[in-house]
């Protein structure tokens, strides 16, 4: 049963304020399934060998929404959970994942997440991911996602990564191959503060004749904190890629960018951007002017730069 400190979870990471009246999902809470269903189109089958699920979804399979939320509760739950989803061709999804944690204890709260993706030929997926943290207990809230990402010919993922509050340490790991056609597109904003750490490694092989590749990460380092960004576009064939990390750096945080580009076709077009900087003055006094107080005015402007 879902108490009320779970369901709080599930709306900040999936956007439920209910279980799905239709539709497939698996909602993990502690540690152990608390509820799962799926439907003509999607197949959720629990793993026999480790803890996870395998989610197989019918080719030709449209205008389905997968919830499949991670939630801890509980102080000293720690888990690690693979999730493979194999994607039949001339689909059209979107996958809401994610994992919320509250902390109220001593000890630390861990989730693994450990997500492999097989895209059919034409198939696009919307993938989302959000990451939560709560809670005012000494133990730690800590994530680290790993994403394991395979494009068919003409496939097309969309990725958007989400971490803005109250996780203590996290390292998100996304590798990703292409075959001719296939598009790929990250969209990731990530917000630390105190002394959270926060790591984004991508590393994309982009294999196939005509693919395209985009990464796009929007973050802001507040307090003490850190972050890293890496980011690896392998160009193995005619294809483009795009990597960019944009940061705002405030108080005494510390940003680290690593864009690297590698190609051995060619044919094959890379850019990389980085920039890391602080807050402009004249964007505070412009605010400041309109009778927003200094604290006021970064946070509008921080808040418009995660959007």
């Amino acid at each position: 049963m879902l108490d009320k400190i779970a369901m709080g979870l599930l709306h900040q990471v999936a956007e439920l304020d209910e279980l799905p009246a239709t539709g497939a999902f698996n909602i993990r809470l502690n540690g152990k399934t608390a509820a799962r269903s799926s439907n003509p189109n999607v197949q959720i089958i629990p793993k026999t060998d480790k803890p996870g699920i395998n989610i197989l979804i019918k080719p030709g399979t449209k205008n389905e929404t997968i919830h499949i939320p991670v939630v801890i509760s509980e102080s000293g739950v720690k888990e690690s959970v693979y999730n493979d989803f194999i994607i039949g061709e001339d689909c059209d999804i979107i996958i809401m994942a994610g994992c919320g944690i509250h902390n109220c204890g001593d000890e630390d709260s861990a989730h693994d997440g450990i997500h492999s993706f097989n895209i059919g030929k034409g198939s696009k997926v919307r993938y989302i991911e959000k990451h939560y943290g709560e809670g005012e207990g000494r133990g730690k809230r800590l994530m680290n996602p790993t994403t394991i990402v395979h494009l068919c010919e003409g496939a097309v993922v969309e990725m958007e990564n989400t971490q803005i509050s109250g996780v203590d340490d996290t390292v998100r790991k996304t590798t990703a191959t292409l075959d001719a056609g296939a598009t790929l597109i990250v969209h990731e904003k990530v917000m630390t503060t105190g002394t959270q750490r926060a790591v984004s490694d991508f590393v994309a092989d982009m294999n196939g004749e005509g693919c395209h590749c985009d990464i796009v990460s929007r973050t802001v380092a507040r307090d003490q904190s850190h972050q890293k960004f890496v980011s690896i576009l392998n160009g193995n064939a005619p294809c483009t890629g795009h990597t960019e990390c944009d940061s705002i750096l405030m108080d005494s945080a510390s940003v680290i960018a690593s864009p690297q580009l590698t190609a051995t076709c060619i044919d094959a077009s890379l850019i990389h951007e980085a920039a890391i900087g602080k807050i402009a003055g004249e964007q505070l006094i412009k605010l400041m002017t309109l009778g927003l107080t200094e604290e006021e005015a970064e946070e509008q402007i921080v808040n418009g730069f995660l959007q």
